[in-house]
Parts: structure tokens; sequence; C-alpha cells
């Protein structure tokens, strides 16, 4: 038993240390690295969301001490954004530029991979961060940190539901290799880490996932009409607008359920 163990363990690090490698900037050095690995490494996307997440709620904990309360939020999302090389972020400007200048798929996907940002992303980047920043710098103080943690495992699990439910339309690109078709064990380790987080808030904010949940509906049935299916880039964003959708639903459950 313990010898059949030891390799499983040892594999399911080097999946770990797969989506650390592709999802952050953190220096990872694998040996004999196969992009195969990338599609088993899907199962620990939501993992690295909280790895990412701790790094931004330490860094607003740090902040917090010296610094009014919204220069924190603002450093703690800066954090994140150098963690990952704006992996994200890159990818819903993408998405929304090609979704929004695109008349057909054809369209909408050459405008994706068009490196030039466009009227349209820049106008969603721009207020998506906006968004995030006043989401965030409204929480009460004390949940700020578990709830960074939490919206950035939450925002990949949906991501990681979009491949499970949709097929990847392009012949080729970075996402590529990621694309196979998630099996249920995978799925299952994925929401446990996903979900992981949401353990640590008060049952009264579950209702945060009432806005995740209309967001990923939305969006799927959005990126399905269009194009048939996903891209790299809409999988970034759907972690940007799951991510922002769980910071609305945190502050409308506490508009709901605390106030009162």
């Amino acid at each position: 038993m313990a010898q059949g163990f030891k390799p499983l363990l040892t594999q399911n690090w080097r999946y770990f240390l797969t989506a650390v490698l592709f999802f952050t900037r953190i220096p990872i050095r694998l040996n004999d690295f196969e992009e195969s690995d990338l599609n088993k490494a899907t199962r620990y996307f939501p993992l690295v969301g909280i790895l990412v997440g701790a790094v931004g709620a330490l860094v607003f904990w740090l902040c917090d001490f010296l610094l009014p309360l919204e220069v924190a939020v603002l450093l703690s999302m800066v954090s994140t954004v150098l963690l990952t090389g704006a992996f994200h972020e890159d990818g819903l400007s993408d998405a929304v530029d090609g979704l929004g200048g695109g008349w057909n798929k054809q369209q909408v996907l050459t405008i994706m991979v068009d490196s030039r940002i466009g009227s349209y992303g820049a106008i969603a980047l721009v207020l998506a961060l906006l968004i995030k920043y006043q989401a965030l710098s409204y929480q009460v103080v004390a949940l700020i940190p578990v709830s960074i943690v939490a919206g950035h495992a939450l925002s990949r699990l949906c991501a990681v539901l979009v491949m499970f439910t949709q097929s990847y339309v392009k012949s080729e690109g970075k996402s590529k290799p990621l694309a196979m078709q998630l099996n249920v064990t995978e799925l299952t380790i994925a929401t446990f880490f996903g979900l992981l987080p949401m353990a640590f808030l008060a049952m009264k904010y579950l209702f945060a996932l009432v806005p995740v949940i209309i967001v990923w509906l939305w969006f799927s049935a959005k990126i399905q009409k269009r194009i048939g299916g996903y891209t790299g880039d809409c999988l970034g964003a759907m972690q940007q607008l799951t991510e922002i959708a769980f910071y609305m639903g945190l502050l409308v459950s506490a508009k709901l359920f605390v106030s009162h």
C-alpha cells in the first residue's frame, strides 16, 4: 500500500507544481516537463488560487497595520497581479475585445489572439479592477483576507467547470494542452480546493455564491453561443468575472443578513 501511495503522491505533487509553473510567475524547475502534465494539473487550479489568494491576503494584512485600508487593498491587488503576471486580466481584456468586436466565430477568435488591446478590452479591464478594488474596500476588515483567498480559489473552480462542460475551440494555442476533458475524479479534487476557503466564512455569507452562479451561467451561455466553446482567454475572463461576482455577493450578504 505504502509503495503504491508514494509514487501517487509524487505524481500529484508534480501536477501541482506544473499548475503553479503555468499560472504564476513563481520560478519552478521541472525535469522532463511534458505538456500532457498540464491537463492533469487542471485539478489543482483552485489550489493555485488558494496560493495566490494567500499571498494577497498576507500583503493586505501586513499593509493594513501601517497604511490606510484602501491602500492596503490596492497593494494586495498589485501583489496578486505581479504573482500571476496579469495572466487572467489579460484573458479578460482579450475575451471582451473579441466578443465585443467580432461578428462571427472566426472574427471573435482572430481578435482574441491579437496582442493589441482594443477599446472594449481596455474599458473592461479598468472597470473590473475598479469594481474589485471598491468591493474589497467595503468589506468588513476582518473578512478581507479570507475573502481574497476564497475569491481566488472559487473563481478558478468556475474556470475549471467551463473546461468540464464545454470544448476547446481553437486548433492550437497556449491553453491547448489543458483542453482535454476532465474526469469526475479530477473535477472532485478541483471542487474540494475551490470550495475549501468557504468553510472559513460564516453561513450567512454563502449567499455570495448566488451571483457567482448567475455570472457563470451567463458567461458560459454567451461563449457557447458566440464561439461554440471556450479558449484560454475565456477561462481568464471567467475567473475575473466570477471573482468580482463573489466579492459583490459578500457585500450583498452583509447588507441583507449582517446589518439587521
